[in-house]
């Protein structure tokens, strides 16, 4: 599969495996490596869309699982697509539901062409195949949708096998069902934390010349170095004039190690996730504001932040509206959290672009 003609993938400087590069959309040039906040059910929580562009995002994504149950893709389809449900004019990814599925060990049943599950929302019968979930993303009308796939626990090598093997066959009922040319659909690579498994499914996927390609199965219970042999075992193997997305990884540290080993795309729900439990990231650690110490503070959470909350708050304030159970505090905590991790993987951006070496 060659990219549609909306979308192309420019490097534009090397540092190592670090890249810097753009990805253009038929919604807009991604700046990469790029942080994704999270709107799971078409929105980032506790944010509008003009905070999340304030706070410096580029790039949304949304949840097919969540979407298709929902209020359902073909009201979405109705009503104009994701873009105009949301009101976010730029790009958006959506997932293609298989964690989500992993995610739910209790209530499903998976077989050799699909997934049979219950909804969590009212417990009825519910069935996602290949078929379904791309039907369901290009009701959406994501810039970039996901394969289906199948997550497996990392340690168990029988299931890892398994599930990788039918992520594989899944991603070719993907490609065949596929109809919109401006959708770019992405593979998962898939294999646990055992090399050899990786390295099948990295040069599997790598065939089917796809627009670009996912890592997923990390950050679900793997060690920090697990993590980190496999991300750089798999981007010395996935083409090198492709996107590369690290699928649900997002702590500044884990971004760090993802850029430099030559990934492209992350997104994570952690920084709204600890917004809401009252923690704000900060460049030498996290802050959890209930605590008393900050009752009288008048500085802001990071002297050296820019983002709207710190411009204009204190920690006495954010600890006051926490205390007071006031909905602000969460708004307030996510618009500098993500503001944080953006930051973060723009002033990586820029020292691969100074630094590095220009294609």
């Amino acid at each position: 599969m060659k990219f549609s003609e909306p979308f192309s993938f420019e490097i534009l400087a090397v540092k190592g495996k670090a890249r810097a590069g753009v990805f253009h959309t038929p919604h807009g040039s991604i700046l990469t490596p790029v942080f994704a906040p999270v709107g799971t059910q078409a929105t980032v929580k506790s944010l509008t869309p003009a905070q999340i562009k304030e706070a410096g995002a580029s790039l949304i994504l949304s949840n097919t699982y969540h979407l298709y149950l929902r209020p359902g893709d073909e009201l979405i389809a109705s009503l104009g697509g994701l873009h105009e449900f949301m009101a976010w004019p730029g790009p958006i990814l959506t997932d293609s539901g298989g964690f989500q599925v992993f995610s739910l060990a209790q209530m499903r049943k998976i077989d050799k062409d699909g997934v049979s599950f219950k909804s969590h929302i009212d417990g009825s019968p519910q069935r996602l195949t290949p078929e379904k979930s791309i039907a369901i993303q290009e009701n959406l009308g994501a810039d970039i949708i996901m394969a289906f796939d199948e997550c497996a626990e990392p340690y168990d090598r029988q299931y890892s096998e398994s599930a990788m093997e039918r992520t594989h066959l899944w991603a070719e009922r993907c490609i065949n069902v596929k109809t919109r040319q401006d959708q770019a659909l992405f593979g998962i690579v898939q294999g646990g934390i055992f090399p050899d498994l990786r390295e099948r499914s990295a040069q599997y996927l790598s065939s089917l010349n796809l627009p670009g390609y996912a890592i997923g199965g990390l950050s679900v219970g793997e060690t920090k170095t697990e993590m980190r042999e496999t991300i750089n075992l798999v981007t010395d193997i996935l083409p090198k004039d492709k996107p590369r997305y690290l699928m649900g990884v997002g702590t500044p540290a884990d971004i760090l190690t993802g850029v430099e080993n030559g990934i492209d795309i992350f997104d994570c729900v952690l920084p709204t996730r600890l917004a809401r439990h009252h923690a704000a990231m900060t460049t030498t650690g996290r802050l959890n504001l209930m605590n008393a110490s900050f009752a009288r503070d008048g500085q802001p959470i990071d002297q050296s932040c820019s983002c709207y909350t710190c411009r204009t708050f204190s920690r006495a304030y954010l600890r006051h509206l926490i205390t007071a159970r006031e909905m602000l505090a969460a708004s307030l905590l996510s618009i500098h959290n993500i503001h944080t991790l953006i930051q973060t993987i723009t002033s990586l951006r820029e020292d691969i672009l100074e630094n590095g070496k220009t294609k």
